[in-house]
């Protein structure tokens, strides 16, 4: 692949010269988007795709960003290579290569290829940036290595770190090619957060071409771009390092730093943000960037912060529901009947095994939450669950019908190598392509976990797996729309500590089985939307994904093994440089308490936790009468309630606060005014 009689060029069967009349929906889009002014452009079909420049390229990015962010992600501060910087790097390195690698044909047997075949072109670009792009969350398997070796002391060695990695990269793979008729082909599911890379890719390779902004502001896209990084650039040196009083602009506490009142009001931290002003973009794009998010979904979410967080979370706290008032008002940790921060040494320990002793359990102390941690990421988080199952089948049920119908004519299609649709789709991914690199996955998850004995087993894999081809139509179908994702990484750590009572181990694998596959899957996904809108054949695109993930894994369990066996002090209080795994001794401590004390002793506790699970019946029940209102008015406000966002979209909460909600809902204002509430 990308060796050939010619210099290596795939196109797509898209025709920039249809006749209106003769037009796909997929055009349509495209015609609609690009008249939006977000960087879809027409498909020149001429351009070449697997060329040696983009796998050079994409090769060296990938390598060194999974491998930094793999690094960084066992320090405090974290540094992370986003892949935004990854986009706006590989352009000049592609011009350099256009301007000073000669134009030369290899041969190679009866195969030859092009050093140099033009201009470095915006599909180039993209496979590279997507190449980049997915091996940078190969850190998020990372953690969970970090966590098991470090903290639990089971050394695996190079065999199951690769296996493991590997095995939930393609597990997400294949969700995603397996959804992908529901969830990447229809042209409603825009994907908003890919309209930021097609817009500055645009920017980058169409200058000279670009449309002023107005007669009377005479400046082009790449003008305004380089001004806008050049103030940001300046500017963020003020609110981190200059003046830190920019980012927190509580001023309330300072004028009353004493008042325990004002402080809950409007604490930033513990508080509830009662007054979200901040001029640090960081904190206004913490949960994500306003800009690229539908008002509508931001309006959601914004209800769902008055509402449970403002009105309900306040209401238990001053009535004090579970204790919660002796504690901070909203905090990540947890802690014990005197206030103090829970201490788990006490209970497990490494001379018992991880396993917890329950005559100490007892004597200490049952397990306390703050009051937006319990009923945020406990109660919103199971009615959000439910609520997404009776929700797909109330909205989505004839799509996912006719999917399901179709999937044996697509199978069988797929192996006779017939197209699966229209002319659009004759270059698509047979689907058999996506079945085998599921056996494959389940094949190399199971034998990693058997063969190392990591407690969780294989009917634990069978069950994570079952989780994660639930959960992600629905989670992939909210992401596809608003640009926000909904966590059940508390659902899976609950599951598994039913399931897998008392044993750690399993607890932490179940999740990343699970869980990391799931959000594997969603980024997998949104590139091939992003490769639909830049008219990038699939088998070129699936192509390109498989050679990311195997070199982001080498390159991510490379860096991971020997900063593990090299960095002295690693993981510890005295690391050199700060390398403690903060990301490692979170989860460390959150599996602690779902593997050791277990959802069955936390649930059934004095504390009353208990009544966390009646929200399972919230949010089965409430999406009934949304979707009877939307039907009976759909010209009325009902149209734009989404209750799956209402109950989940506040995930970031804690360690996010109301300040950092806040402000990014008010920006949400801006992105009305500046491109309407069209859902774009």
């Amino acid at each position: 692949m990308g060796v050939n009689s010619k210099p290596v060029i795939e196109t797509t069967s898209r025709e920039s010269h249809i006749p209106s009349s003769e037009k796909s929906d997929d055009d349509s889009q495209s015609d609609v988007l690009r008249a939006a002014g977000i960087g879809i452009q027409e498909d020149d079909p001429t351009e070449p795709v697997l060329t040696l420049r983009m796998w050079v390229l994409g090769i060296a990015f990938c390598l060194i960003a999974s491998g930094l962010n793999t690094l960084y992600t066992l320090r405090v501060p974290s540094i992370t290579i986003s892949s935004s910087v990854v986009l706006l790097l590989a352009y000049p390195f592609g011009r350099l290569w256009e301007k000073l690698i000669p134009n030369w044909d290899v041969p190679l047997g009866r195969w030859r290829f092009n050093l140099n075949p033009g201009r470095f072109n915006q599909k180039e670009h993209i496979l590279i940036y997507i190449m980049s792009n997915l091996s940078i969350y190969v850190r998020l398997g990372a953690d969970v290595l970090t966590e098991q070796e470090m903290f639990y002391g089971l050394k695996t060695g190079w065999g199951f770190k690769i296996l493991i990695t590997l095995g939930t990269f393609l597990t997400g793979f294949c969700l995603s090619g397996l959804f992908r008729s529901v969830v990447v082909q229809p042209r409603e599911l825009i994907w908003p957060g890919v309209l930021g890379t097609t817009s500055l890719a645009a920017t980058l390779h169409h200058i000279g071409k670009q449309q002023q902004f107005a007669t009377t502001w005479k400046i082009s896209r790449y003008a305004f771009f380089t001004v806008a990084f050049c103030i940001s650039f300046c500017w963020y040196w003020f609110p981190d390092f200059i003046f830190p009083a920019l980012s927190y602009f509580t001023f309330p506490c300072w004028i009353n730093p004493k008042s325990k009142v004002v402080n809950q009001l409007f604490g930033m931290k513990t508080g509830m943000g009662l007054l979200p002003l901040t001029l640090d973009w960081s904190q206004i794009s913490y949960v994500g960037s306003p800009l690229l998010i539908p008002s509508w979904a931001i309006l959601n979410v914004f209800v769902s912060l008055a509402f449970w967080i403002w009105v309900v979370a306040v209401a238990c706290y001053y009535t004090n529901i579970w204790n919660s008032g002796h504690l901070p008002f909203q905090s990540s940790s947890v802690y014990d009947n005197t206030g103090a921060t829970y201490k788990v040494a006490k209970i497990v320990s490494a001379a018992t095994g991880y396993k917890l002793d329950l005559e100490r359990y007892k004597a200490y102390s049952p397990v306390y939450m703050p009051i937006v941690y319990a009923l945020n990421m406990f109660g919103l988080s199971f009615a959000t669950l439910s609520s997404l199952l009776v929700w797909i089948l109330l909205e989505k049920r004839p799509a996912l019908a006719t999917a399901a119908r179709s999937i044996p004519n697509l199978i069988a299609h797929s192996w006779k190598g017939k197209a699966t649709g229209n002319k659009q789709n004759r270059a698509d991914v047979p689907s058999w392509w996506y079945l085998i690199t599921c056996i494959l996955a389940l094949f190399m998850t199971i034998f990693a976990v058997e063969y190392w004995e990591t407690e969780i087993r294989w009917y634990g894999v069978l069950l994570a797996w079952a989780v994660a081809l639930i959960f992600f139509g629905p989670l992939a179908l909210v992401y596809g729309s608003s640009n926000l994702k909904i966590n059940i990484d508390i659902f899976c750590r609950i599951v598994a500590g039913f399931v897998f009572e008392g044993k750690v181990l399993a607890n932490i694998w179940f999740f990343d089985i699970g869980y990391t596959s799931t959000i594997k899957g969603l980024y997998f996904a949104e590139d091939m939307k992003l490769c639909q809108y830049s008219h990038i054949p699939p088998r070129s695109l699936f192509l390109v994904q498989c050679v990311g993930m195997i070199a982001g894994t080498l390159s991510s369990m490379g860096v991971l093994t020997w900063a593990l066996n090299h960095i002295h002090g690693v993981c510890t209080a005295d690391a050199v440089n700060g390398f403690s795994c903060p990301y490692s001794r979170t989860h460390f401590n959150t599996s602690l308490i779902w593997g050791a004390v277990g959802p069955q002793r936390y649930f059934t506790s004095q504390v009353g936790y208990g009544s966390l699970l009646f929200f399972f019946i919230i949010g089965a029940v409430l999406p009934v009468p949304i979707y009877l209102l939307q039907r009976r008015y759909p010209r009325s406000l009902w149209r734009r309630v989404h209750v799956p966002l209402f109950l989940g979209g506040l995930n970031y909460l804690p360690p996010a606060t109301g300040t950092n909600y806040g402000s990014w809902a008010v920006w949400s204002g801006e992105e009305v005014f500046l491109v309407g509430d069209g859902g774009v």
